[in-house]
């Protein structure tokens, strides 16, 4: 019962440089071949590929409009910030909504295949990991309930997003930390409510036993986790 959060998209690095760059085809990537997290199709090939930082950056430049320059976001929560994610994560998260898997219908008409290649999607995901992250100072909730936030992410969450939300690369598990206190909160009542589409159903499980008090105040703390620590 407590395994939880181990699938928040797009989103980040830890200790400021990537922690598994792509800079050459991934191998070993703990996955499954059935259920929720299937490493097959489009999603298996690009984990394969070589993804190239420069190409990129280039083809991540459609991608601006909503998520700004450096893939910094929005502290509205509108966009996740995508800087310094892993980019397993971020080809799970691409692939999953060219899919349908994951539900996103802003992402879909820039993730079709008639946008993006199988090679742009790892190329995109070597770029956004190779993007230093800058701390959050501005998405934050009220900070009232910083205690029981903690308090129920060390009990529920650490034990896949890590004790400081630094994530896991090979588990396809997102670094969290610092991420925007209304876009955590967002994804976090999609996953609740089932409407994400491709999340981790141990953190359904855990996530269904959450008030909205809960979840805001672990969406407030996570907000909050230094980056790097």
């Amino acid at each position: 019962m407590h395994r939880v959060i181990a699938t928040l998209f797009l989103y980040l690095m830890f200790l400021s440089m990537p922690l598994f760059a792509q800079d050459k085809p991934l191998k070993n990537v703990e996955g499954s071949t059935s259920g929720w997290n299937q490493l097959s199709g489009e999603k298996l090939k690009a984990l394969e590929l070589k993804g190239n930082p420069i190409s990129g950056a280039e083809a991540f430049k459609i991608c601006q409009g909503c998520h700004k320059n450096g893939a910094i976001g929005t502290p509205s929560g509108a966009y996740p910030r995508l800087a310094g994610q892993y980019s397993t994560v971020l080809i799970e998260q691409i692939a999953d909504i060219r899919s349908g898997i994951r539900k996103n219908p802003k992402m879909e008409p820039y993730s079709d295949e008639h946008v993006l290649s199988i090679q742009e999607i790892s190329d995109i995901a070597a770029y956004l990991q190779s993007v230093p992250i800058q701390q959050n100072t501005a998405g934050f909730g009220s900070g009232n309930e910083l205690v029981k936030g903690q308090a129920l992410y060390l009990k529920d969450c650490a034990v896949c997003h890590g004790n400081q939300g630094e994530g896991n690369a090979r588990k396809f598990i997102p670094l969290i930390a610092g991420q925007y206190y209304k876009y955590l909160l967002r994804e976090l009542g999609f996953i609740q409510t089932e409407k994400r589409g491709n999340a981790n159903p141990d953190m359904v499980i855990v996530l269904k036993l959450y008030g909205k008090e809960d979840l805001e105040a672990v969406a407030d703390y996570v907000s909050r986790i230094p980056i790097g620590k």
